[in-house]
């Protein structure tokens, strides 16, 4: 596991640093350690079309453990309270301007 290898990719982002994760079905696949390839033809052969992105995005994730264990330990902080290093709503409205979707 690690970096994929060039090809298509898609971007994230860890504490600012930023994720390379593989973006077809086969770069995925080839990414996951061994014993995940077979739940992971199952699944993505079983998910509709329309979901299809969503499923993919998440066993991209899959492909790095360390980006898995920084969002597990995220959600450890912010359920125990700690809302530390968070942008607040009205942070994102002063930076980018009110989304017209929220109240004022």
């Amino acid at each position: 596991m690690g970096e994929p290898e060039a090809g298509k990719t898609f971007s994230t982002y860890l504490d600012g640093d930023q994720i390379v994760l593989p973006a077809t079905i086969n770069g995925i696949r080839k990414a996951l350690p061994p014993h995940l390839r077979r739940q992971f033809d199952a699944e993505v052969g079983e998910t509709a079309a329309e979901e299809l992105f969503v499923v993919l995005a998440g066993w991209a994730e899959r492909t790095r453990p360390d980006l898995i264990a920084a969002k597990d330990a995220i959600f450890r902080r912010l359920a125990q309270g700690d809302h530390s290093g968070l942008i607040s709503e009205e942070e994102v409205n002063d930076f980018f301007g009110p989304d017209e979707t929220s109240a004022e």
